[in-house]
Parts: structure tokens; sequence; C-alpha cells
């Protein structure tokens, strides 16, 4: 029996209004995410490229319900992505990005990123934490590389995706750090070859030479040629967990080590260090994680990584220093770009 002179525990201080409505809105934030996806299925940027429209003119273009596209685009609106003036819904900085006509379009990524295969692995985040695995794995029963190998939609939305956002990234890292002291470089799992086509394109003394699996090479030599580059940049086919093309002034890697565990970067650095001359450069470039708690979108791409890859993370510089050291490499400078990424220059290290 509760002692009637004894003080009852002082009760929790309620929460903060805004602290509540705050939490709320993180809650259903996937619904932005969502709105975003349908926006870009619907290619709504793109009806409006040539001006305002209504929400009957907008729903009559994409095949929607007009008060319901109308609740749509306001809540987009509401989050800075298109805007609205007298009842006509245009273009803003952000929606003429999910035009799949523009320089630096993200279109492909927002459909990427909304279809049900990212939904189904997000789905199973509980898992990944609980057990350190990828969430992918768990629903889909194999690896996203080995699932995309024969799900050619799914690869070739990929593909589209990573295209497309790598034209801002290969303009930041063209910006940032000087190719013209190289001869041959090769772009080690460079996909259709876009940042080797913007390297080469830039220095007319360099060679370049991508190296991918069979299946993606096969693609690429199509991507090189759209861009008349054939008779400088050659294809070089295999896996990298085996080995490399030898003997160029160069090694380049643009968000393949944040692809993988450990013991595989490890690997793939070790089979780069054998194929290298001894004045040979590493250039890996990555996002890299700050120290402390700060940067929200990049430990977003963290969780991302622990979703979809086997053992795949961001990482901070001296986690790259240390791996780079174990694989024989010294890091001899960080460069940041205009963008989150940044060049690890690495050079074999002293015997």
């Amino acid at each position: 029996m509760a002692d009637p002179n004894k003080p009852s525990p002082a009760a929790a201080p309620l929460a903060r209004p805004e602290a509540a409505v705050k939490l709320g809105q993180l809650m259903l934030a996937y619904l932005v995410s969502r709105a975003v996806h349908v926006a870009a299925e619907l290619d709504l940027a793109s009806h409006l490229r040539d001006g305002g429209k209504d929400c009957v003119e907008l729903a009559r273009l994409c095949a929607a319900h007009p008060q319901t596209l109308c609740r749509l685009m306001r809540l987009l609106v509401s989050h800075g992505v298109f805007a609205e003036n007298d009842g006509r819904f245009v273009n803003n900085e952000l929606s003429e990005l999910l035009r799949g006509d523009v320089p630096h379009s993200m279109r492909a990524s927002a459909r990427m990123f909304g279809t049900d295969l990212r939904w189904s692995t997000a789905q199973a985040l509980r898992y990944s934490v609980q057990t350190g695995e990828a969430a992918f794995e768990h629903v889909f029963g194999e690896e996203l590389f080995s699932y995309m190998s024969h799900h050619p939609d799914q690869a070739r939305l990929f593909d589209e995706a990573m295209v497309s956002s790598s034209e801002l990234i290969n303009r930041a890292i063209l910006d940032a750090y000087d190719f013209s002291g190289f001869a041959t470089l090769v772009d080690v799992a460079g996909g259709y070859g876009s940042t080797l086509c913007a390297i080469v394109a830039k220095h007319a003394a360099l060679k370049g030479i991508l190296f991918e699996l069979p299946h993606v090479a096969r693609k690429a030599r199509a991507f090189i040629e759209s861009k008349r580059l054939q008779d400088r940049c050659s294809l070089a086919e295999g896996s990298f967990f085996e080995s490399v093309p030898r003997g160029a002034d160069a090694y380049f890697m643009k968000h393949i080590i944040h692809d993988w565990d450990d013991e595989r970067c490890l690997q793939l650095l070790r089979n780069c260090h054998a194929a290298m001359p001894a004045h040979a450069k590493l250039l890996v470039c990555e996002k890299v994680l700050p120290e402390g708690n700060g940067a929200a979108y990049i430990r977003i791409l963290d969780l991302l990584m622990l979703l979809n890859t086997p053992g795949g993370r961001e990482r901070t510089e001296p986690e790259y220093r240390s791996m780079l050291k174990q694989a024989g490499f010294r890091l001899v400078r960080a460069v940041p770009t205009k963008v989150e990424n940044w060049i690890l220059e690495a050079e074999k290290a002293s015997e």
C-alpha cells in the first residue's frame, strides 16, 4: 500500500509542441519521398517546361485525377518542389531537376529510389540494424548487383540514375583535381564511362581504360562511341576482385569502396597495388563521413549502403587512411570538391 505521506514522483515534463510537430513530420517524411517519386513517374516537371498549368490541364496531360493531383502538388510546393502562382503550378529550381532533358537531371534517381524494390528493402531496416547484414539480400535472396545482372529493367534504371547523377559530380571532380600529369588512367568499375569520358575530353593527351564486368562493358562501348572518344578510351573486361589492368599512371575509383565490406575493399585495393607501377597514383573518389553527428544527408547514404550492399558503408578519413595503409598505400592528400565527394590521392608506400 502506498504511503500517503510520501510525496509522489515528479511527473515527466510535457514535450514542447514544436518538438512533437517536428517528430511527427519525421515520422511521415516517407510520404514526401513517395510524392517526389510519383512526380518523376508522371513526368510532371516536363509537362510544365513551357509554362504554368492548373490542375485540370496538368491532370489531362499525365492522366491523373485533377483534385488529387492538386493535393499532391501542394504537398510538394510546401517542401519547395514546384511553385504555385494564381492557381497555376510552375517549375522552380528543384522541380527542374525532375525533367529528364536537363543537365544534371535527377529524374532517373527519383524513379529508382521510389521503386518497390527499394521500398521493400527499406522496410527491412530493422533486420539490418539487429543483424548488421544487408536487408536486400535478406528480402530478395541475393546481393543487389547479382540481382540486377538478371533483372534488366532494374539495371537499366540504376544505370540511368548513375549516369545522370555523375554529370554534376564529374564537373566538380574536374574543377578540383588536375589529371593533366597522367598519360594513362584506368577507371575501375566505371560503369558506362561517364566520368572517364569527362576526364579524357578535358585532357587531350590522356588515354583512358574503362575496366568493367563484361555485361556492363558492352553498354559502355555504345556510351563512349556516343561521346566520340573510342579512339582514346579502350575497354577491359574482368572482375576487380581478381585483377585490374596493369601499368597505368593513375587508377581511379568513384563510389566503389563504399559498396563493400573492409575485407573485399582490401582485396580490391591490393589488386590495384599489384597492378600499379611505382610512380602511379590511386584516386579514390568517395563521400567522407565527418566526425560528430552532423551531415544528415551522408548519414542517410550510410544507411542506404547498410540496406543494399554486402557490408558497404560510408567511412571517415581516418578509416580510409587505415584501409589504404593495410593495402600498402600512403594517403598523400584528401582533395575536397564542390559536392560532398572527396578525392583521396594515394601512392605506394615505401617498402
